[in-house]
Order: C-alpha cells, then structure tokens, then sequence
C-alpha cells in the first residue's frame, strides 16, 4: 500500500524526503508530461545522488537513460500506447540535434489509431541526404522534408498525418501502413494529401509499400479493428468490400461495416460489451449490449442478407486461416441462397453518406 502526505501543497511519499521532491521538480515533470532529464531535475534544486535515490527507492522509474518519470503514473498508463508515447517523448527529450518525431513516434502525438509494431521503437526525423541507422534504441531518419509537413502536437515537432502514414507504410509495411492511412482519412486527410506525400519518395526505400498502403486505404473503416476486418475479407478473393454500408425501413438504420454482394461483414471488439468505467464504450449492461446486438442482426438478415462476425483473434496466426476458411463458407452460404444483387433492396439501401 502506497502511504503520502501533504508537504507544502506537493504530496510526497512516505519515506521521501521534502528537500528532494520540491514543487519545482513536480513543476517540471508538469511541464514535460510527467517527464524530467537530469539536467532538469538538477535546475530544478535535486543533486544526481537525489536523483539516484528517487529510483532506488522505486518512487521514479527511468524510462530511458537520463529521462525519468513517476512509477506510479508511469504504471498508470497504457502499455500498449501510453507507454511507447512516453517512451518517444523521452528519445525526444534527450536529444540535442534538430529533429521532429516520425512514423510511429508522430503518428501516436497526432492521435491516429495505430498497429504499433513489438517490440516499439521511437523514430526521429533529421533534415539532411537519405538513410536511417539506429542508436541508443531509437531509428533517426535522415530524410527530406518540407517545412509545411512539420506540426506541433502537445508541444512536440511531429511530420503531419500523411507523410506519418506513408513513412509507417514505407517502415513497417502491410498491416501497419493500411491501418495508419485509414486513420489519417479518418482525421480528415484527403487520398489526394497521401499520393502528395509519396511524390517525393519515388526513389525511395520500400515507396511501393506505401503506395500499395495508399491504394487500400478507406476512410469507411472506423477503428483500427475494421480495418483488419476489411484487409482479412479482401483475402477471400471475392471482391473489395464496402464501408458503412447503410439500411433502413424507414422507422429503423443499421449500419453494417462491410458488405460483398449481400453479405454483411461484422467486426466485434470486445470493448463494445464492456462498460466505460471498465475501460469499454458500452452505456448499459453487457447482457443488454447482447441482446441489442442479437436483435440488430435479425433486423439486418432479415432483408435477405447474410452476416459473418470477426473477432480480434481472428487476425493471427494459425487463427487467420480457420477464419478465412469460415468466411469463405458463410459467404458461399449466402450467394447460395440469396445470390449477389441488391435490387429487389433499393428502396431499402441508404445512400447517403454516415453521419
């Protein structure tokens, strides 16, 4: 159990001792979203042995060396994407050479819904000739860029969403890039912004990932998980599916996330059944989320379409293959005994774009 006390408005632990845990140590890790250097712990009053003391003792953990951050909201955070945007704050902070956050690094900054690739790795950007090397943990990229494609998000230089999504596409390939490109026309890029971002790649390592990346791209895919989604039907070989595909009755919508012929693709995330206050974006009991769901998809099938569901264990794997065999399958099912037409439901199909 963790004890604290108030010591002159800044809480300190038990153990802990007033002189090194200053307001102006806590006014710093403000400043630099729950980050301190040494150099700023020791303008901030704290000796390197102080320092040294803090993480002995475990009230500080060191994120990377010289970068240093409370255990208690290090652990707090998400170690699955808090913890590598820590992590690419921290390379940030540590370096004195002109540089903007990159590929993985910015992408996280900007708030796009990304396939971080494990084990993470922070990316820099330097302004000079091409190349990449890796140091101390962290990938530099010596690459070309313009100063408009520069943005500041949480007060960090970054490169924009489309040269992010393209550099991911380039570094990582395919899932990594289609899921970045989907996220940047999420927040509004345009397709016309992505292909401008590759123009001046064409010589460059890997741009065929990136414009392969590009070309899949959907601004139709809501999460992260729909993309996979789309990317794992696209596999069947019966054609490229529609995003948000819209029916109604006139008293009632649904909107299905994929569509091939008359067959709806669904993919559920876990986080649908679970409540906010566990970490979820459900509104009511997950019984009550079910038995919505249940209903929902009667409602759909009952226009004469056929439904398949993916789930997240889907994508990997051994488990891909049984589910593409599935897919496969239910889709058959559904040509079998509906065909592929939509005709008979024009009236039905809404046409508009979701809202």
């Amino acid at each position: 159990m963790v004890h604290s006390t108030a010591v002159g408005g800044t809480v300190l632990r038990r153990g802990a001792k007033p002189e090194r845990m200053t307001p102006a140590v806590y006014a710093a890790l403000r400043a630099n979203h729950g980050l301190i250097t040494m150099r700023q712990s020791v303008a901030a009053g704290l000796a390197p042995e102080d320092v040294d003391a803090l993480v002995k003792r475990g009230a500080w953990v060191v994120v990377r060396r010289g970068v240093y951050a409370e255990r208690e909201v290090w652990e707090g955070l998400d170690p699955h994407r808090g913890r590598p945007q820590w992590r690419s704050r921290a390379a940030s902070l540590n370096m004195v050479t002109p540089h903007v956050l990159s590929h993985d690094s910015a992408g996280l900054e900007l708030g796009m819904e990304l396939l971080l690739p494990d084990p993470f790795m922070p990316h820099v950007t330097r302004p000079g000739v091409l190349g990449s090397r890796t140091k101390s943990g962290v990938k530099h990229h010596k690459a070309v860029f313009h100063p408009r494609q520069v943005l500041q998000a949480n007060g960090f230089l970054v490169l924009d969403h489309a040269r992010t999504a393209v550099d991911i596409a380039r570094e990582h390939g395919s899932p990594h890039g289609v899921v970045a490109c989907d996220a940047a026309l999420r927040l509004g890029v345009s397709r016309r912004q992505l292909e401008q971002a590759l123009v001046p790649m064409r010589n460059w390592p890997h741009v065929r990932r990136a414009r392969a990346a590009v070309d899949l791209a959907d601004p139709g895919a809501e999460s992260l998980g729909e993309t996979l989604a789309r990317m794992l039907v696209e596999e069947l070989g019966i054609g490229r599916p529609q995003t948000q595909f819209g029916i109604t009755d006139g008293r009632r919508e649904a909107w299905c996330d994929l569509r091939v012929g008359r067959h709806i693709f669904e993919f559920d995330g876990r986080i649908k059944y679970q409540r906010r206050q566990d970490g979820g974006v459900a509104t009511r009991a997950p019984d009550e989320v079910v038995w919505h769901e249940k209903q929902r998809q009667d409602w759909v099938c009952g226009f004469g379409l056929g439904m398949s569901r993916i789930v997240w264990s889907d994508f990997w794997g051994e488990n891909r293959r049984w589910a593409r065999q599935r897919l496969a399958r239910e889709y058959a099912q559904t040509l079998s005994r509906y065909g592929a037409s939509l005709d008979d439901l024009a009236e039905f199909i809404i046409r508009r774009p979701r809202r």
